[in-house]
């Protein structure tokens, strides 16, 4: 029991830790090769070694090469990635699958585990995603709603309004004639 509760604790501090190096470039959900080389504790060589020797299991969709200013930008905005700043090679990013892919060439317990982290925390930000896409779609909905019931309120108020105000009657006099 114990055990199950320390794992679940280290998978939500991994979660976290993920999700911060999940980055959006060209419109992808992807993380750098640097990241994951550290997750899986291998050097980004081996991992870059390894994605080479099997290539072909890496399609466009799986993985890009940043280009040099997308590399600065990342740079630029992520601390602890000051050290690429030096680097003479462009950065690979992986997308979620290629994520995938990489447990299927590293095989060593590290990176399997990890592997299943950052699937997990891809999942996650996809369905949040998803989550607020539909708050978004509610809000519209209550909006355009809004706007009919506001007017027919409006409508009946005017109604009500009228209704209570009060009359002026031409004032006679008072008693018989």
């Amino acid at each position: 029991m114990q055990e199950k509760n320390n794992l679940e604790i280290e998978e939500i501090k991994a979660d976290e830790m993920i999700r911060q190096r999940i980055f959006i470039i060209r419109g992808q959900k992807v993380m750098l090769d640097n990241d994951i080389a550290e997750l899986y504790s291998v050097t980004t060589k081996r991992l870059n070694e390894q994605v080479k020797r099997n290539i072909e299991r890496f399609p466009r969709d799986f993985m890009l090469q940043l280009t040099q200013e997308e590399k600065e930008e990342v740079v630029a905005n992520c601390d602890h990635l000051s050290k690429l700043r030096f680097s003479y090679s462009l950065p690979y990013a992986f997308t979620e699958h290629g994520v995938a892919m990489l447990s299927s060439i590293l095989n060593s317990k590290q990176a399997i585990l990890m592997s299943i982290f950052i699937v997990r925390a891809f999942i996650k930000m996809r369905e949040s995603l998803d989550n607020y896409k539909d708050l978004a779609i509610k809000i519209e909905e209550i909006e355009a709603n809004q706007t009919k019931d506001h007017a027919m309120l409006k409508n009946v108020h005017e109604v009500v309004k009228h209704l209570l105000a009060p009359t002026e009657e031409p004032k006679g006099k008072i008693g018989f004639n």
